[in-house]
């Protein structure tokens, strides 16, 4: 398995919708930048986009960044979506926390991750337990 980046809404919009995010902006991109450098995989999951999509025109900016800059979405499979389950369990965190979970899952997909995200306490909370994944907030 591979290195990844894996970004939750608050690092696609700040990537996406660029001149509304100032400093966040500035994080996101060198993140993402660095995840070039070292030829990682850079990974959005399919559950954030219900975050971030609100129909076109507003998605055009998230459209853009998907279409553009090796940045792919990763399906939400049977097995992520359980490993989610079992994080939400062990952090005693409730459904509401779904899409973080997901993100946490996903990057576990891989031998080690960075999680670049907008809430690091719950995806700190999530990703705790797990050395190979490292949160960094934007």
């Amino acid at each position: 398995m591979a290195e990844a980046l894996i970004l939750d809404a608050e690092a696609v919009n700040a990537l996406a919708r660029s001149g509304e995010r100032g400093v966040l902006r500035e994080r996101a991109r060198a993140i993402l930048a660095i995840a070039h450098e070292r030829h990682a995989f850079v990974r959005v999951p399919a559950a954030v986009l219900v975050e971030v999509c609100r129909g076109e025109p507003y998605d055009a900016p998230v459209n853009r960044l998907l279409n553009g800059r090796g940045i792919a979405v990763a399906d939400v499979t049977r097995s992520v979506a359980q490993r989610a389950g079992e994080l939400l369990a062990r952090a005693r965190l409730s459904s509401r926390h779904a899409v973080d979970a997901l993100v946490v899952a996903t990057a576990l997909e891989y031998a080690s991750a960075v999680i670049a995200t907008g809430d690091p306490g719950d995806i700190g909370r999530l990703s705790g337990a797990h050395p190979n994944l490292s949160v960094y907030p934007i």
